[in-house]
């Protein structure tokens, strides 16, 4: 069965170009209708250009019109002769003979400075495989006592850019680990009927009142007696 080429950007097409209901258009492409329905607001793939299947010879305008008035119709992709060759699976890096022993270094020195990498991440910059990787971590590795943690850019086993696209696979992962974890714990708090810690502020908090002043024994006044107490008779 033939796959559909760029699905994402073919969708982008078909929204703008034909009058074809979400449904539809997620069955043909393969995407979820939710991701269709955000594709015609503008809120995903406002980068994509459109391609169009008819120009592709995936489709044509006459299967189009049907199932546009039709919307229980589904649209079916043309089937060509062609056979497009197989994708030959990525076999592991080579690494030249002279740098082969500066893998373990790498492996230490990311594995000191970048504990956000996973092992595969690291095997995959530095082409090396996890028992070496687990071997560094725990120290059993044989040439342990002679290792010198060293950036693999330094010792030359991946790109600046290989490296850099790892780094932010692996934070968006943290990341996204994160915020579930934020999300589970709101639900537990709601299960348990308890109600997420607030800190107070200033407006929530009651002002205490002043205590009156109060005049020392010593400095008040002394009482005045009658005038007539101190006049002669």
């Amino acid at each position: 069965m033939s796959s559909l080429l760029m699905p994402k950007a073919t969708a982008v097409w078909l929204v703008d170009n034909t009058t074809l209901t979400f449904d539809q258009i997620a069955d043909f492409t393969g995407l979820h209708k939710l991701e269709i329905q955000a594709i015609a607001d503008g809120e995903v793939a406002t980068g994509i250009m459109g391609q169009d299947p008819v120009a592709n010879r995936q489709l044509t305008h006459e299967e189009i019109k049907s199932c546009e008035e039709n919307a229980d119709e589904r649209l079916k992709m043309l089937v060509s002769d062609i056979r497009l060759p197989k994708a030959k699976a990525k076999g592991a890096r080579y690494t030249p003979i002279s740098k082969r022993n500066d893998k373990p270094d790498a492996v230490a020195w990311m594995l000191k400075h970048q504990p956000e990498l996973n092992d595969a991440q690291i095997g995959r910059l530095v082409g090396t495989t996890k028992p070496t990787i687990n071997a560094v971590r725990d120290r059993s590795h044989w040439n342990s006592p002679n290792l010198r943690p060293r950036h693999p850019l330094e010792v030359g086993l991946c790109t600046r850019l290989e490296y850099d696209a790892e780094l932010t696979k692996a934070r968006a992962r943290i990341e996204r680990a994160e915020k579930k974890a934020e999300r589970e714990a709101r639900k537990k708090a709601l299960k348990s009927g308890k109600a997420p810690e607030t800190v107070p502020t200033e407006t929530s908090v009651a002002p205490v009142d002043e205590a009156p002043e109060t005049v020392p024994v010593d400095e008040a006044p002394a009482p005045q007696s009658d005038e007539t107490d101190g006049e002669e008779t």
